[in-house]
């Protein structure tokens, strides 16, 4: 066994193996798009900031995610 780095032989171990795929690169690319359309698509499009919109200053929204969190209320999502 041969010995160095143990950091390099593990980088060169993966970055070996990413080199000499052929359906792999597919599949990882498939993979990364699907995890930007996740990430950065639906959080642009679906989840809104909510505390930016209820709340001015920073103390205000310290305060109403302690009280969800020690005493979860509804809350009227207008």
């Amino acid at each position: 066994m041969k010995k160095g780095n143990i950091f390099k032989r593990i980088f060169l171990f993966y970055y070996e193996g990413f080199k000499n795929m052929t359906v792999g690169k597919k599949l990882w690319t498939i993979i990364i798009i699907k995890l930007f359309i996740m990430f950065v698509i639906l959080k642009i499009f679906f989840f809104r900031d909510f505390l930016d919109e209820k709340f001015e200053t920073d103390n205000e929204k310290g305060d109403y995610v302690i009280e969800q969190l020690t005493n979860p209320k509804n809350i009227n999502n207008d």
